[in-house]
């Protein structure tokens, strides 16, 4: 093995352009997919931390203004919601929802603590399941509880860029007394806020909200989480009938796009997922033809490099080797050359990666209403990388073989008059 080690050594070092050549091809090949993949990776994790506070199951369901006249009722018609479509959520979709809950929302309030104030707030009158539906995550104190509901408890729940606003550093907020236009709140707990998050939303029991202004059966959002619907056809069958039941409730035309404001977050998760799906495949396949590229490339130089050496392989023949020993020989030349270079371009890959993370990786775009950040963490895992080395390496030992064996099985003779 150590002569055949130092034949091969041999042998590229007498042609080192054809070794050059082919390790181009190999290095390129391995560097361009992995810096692909990293690119595909970097875009749709900043999508994933982007939305990372959205409830990708939820429905989000508001009253409308009709624009088409029903059964005698003129447009123009303003849709409340209410209790109503609360019980007709559980009950005839109990297949499809696994979970509705009502909301109350009162914006433009005043929010102060001693000489500080936040202007133009939303208070939201929320129910326990709320936060983990919404995927609220919070960092001190506790959210609204049951108890909180049933005695409509005056107390709040604050987002961490109002902490920041509204106390000096390094002051509790937990248990301090907040004026919201007059009426007095106390803070149970403190919620993660991020640059999606908005700052001026505050949480507050259901009960209280309603209780304090008055509102009756009256609900401003009904927020639905959904499970079993798996494709995209399914959820519009789903909404065409949801849609339909609400309009006996409130009498309005199906087809009366206006009658119902619908955030389909559930919808539009289907159609993003389906979109990164085809997104990094798209990687994938530019990757591997990047990827075949440099099998090709070693393949065709490896063709060359047998073809030239049929005479040399026609004395080994005649002097007595064994036609194995000169495939062999091949095989491993083909390997050290893919091998070597594959790694160098495994390496030049991950390095390219980690330099596009620490350029451009993480910051942060800003959107005017919010901001958002971009291209997180554009690298590869490492057991992709290998996979795909050790891929390039089996092919580059196949290139070597087929012309091998089929230069070994020409006679001695006619590989020396060749």
């Amino acid at each position: 093995m150590l002569d055949t080690l130092y034949e091969i050594t041999g042998s590229l070092k007498r042609n080192k352009l054809r070794t050059i050549a082919t390790g181009f091809a190999v290095t390129s090949g391995l560097f361009l997919l992995i810096v692909l993949l990293g690119a595909g990776n970097g875009l749709i994790h900043s999508f994933q931390y982007n939305m990372g506070s959205f409830a990708f199951d939820a429905i989000h369901v508001y009253g409308g203004i009709t624009t088409m006249p029903y059964e005698g009722i003129k447009e123009g018609r303003r849709i409340n919601l209410d209790t109503r479509d609360l019980n007709m959520a559980k009950t005839s979709f109990s297949r499809f929802i696994s979970e509705a809950m009502p909301t109350l929302e009162t914006s433009g309030l005043n929010v102060s603590y001693g000489s500080k104030h936040i202007s133009g707030c939303e208070f939201d009158g929320i129910y326990p399941n709320y936060a983990a539906s919404q995927g609220i995550k919070m960092l001190e104190g506790r959210f609204v509880n049951d108890i909180d509901i049933q005695q409509k408890r005056k107390v709040v729940v604050i987002g961490s860029n109002s902490v920041t606003d509204l106390f000096k550093g390094g002051e509790t907020a937990i248990g301090k007394i907040l004026n919201v236009s007059g009426i007095s709140y106390t803070i149970i707990g403190i919620f993660k806020t991020n640059e999606m998050s908005n700052s001026t939303t505050f949480y507050t029991p259901y009960t209280t909200l309603s209780t304090i202004y008055n509102r009756g059966r009256f609900i401003d959002e009904l927020t639905m989480n959904i499970n079993n619907i798996p494709t995209e056809s399914a959820m519009n069958k789903f909404m065409d009938d949801y849609i339909h039941a609400t309009s006996q409730i409130h009498s309005f035309d199906p087809s009366d796009k206006r009658a119902l404001w619908i955030h389909n977050q559930a919808g539009d998760n289907i159609v993003m997922q389906k979109a990164m799906s085809i997104l990094n495949t798209s990687f994938w396949v530019l990757g591997l033809l990047t990827l075949l590229s440099g099998v090709v490339g070693v393949s065709n130089i490896m063709l060359i490099s047998v073809k030239e050496r049929t005479h040399e392989f026609g004395i080994r023949r005649a002097i007595g080797a064994h036609p194995w020993h000169i495939i062999r020989m091949v095989i491993l030349e083909s390997i050290v050359i893919t091998a070597t270079f594959g790694y160098i371009g495994m390496v030049l890959g991950v390095f390219f990666c980690e330099w596009m993370d620490k350029a451009v990786g993480g910051q942060t775009m800003d959107l005017g209403m919010f901001q958002a950040k971009y291209f997180i963490d554009p690298t590869v895992d490492l057991h992709v990388c290998i996979q795909a080395t050790i891929v390039i390496i089996i092919a580059g030992a196949l290139a070597g073989f087929f012309p091998a064996r089929k230069a070994v099985n020409v006679k001695p003779i006619d590989a020396l008059r060749g």
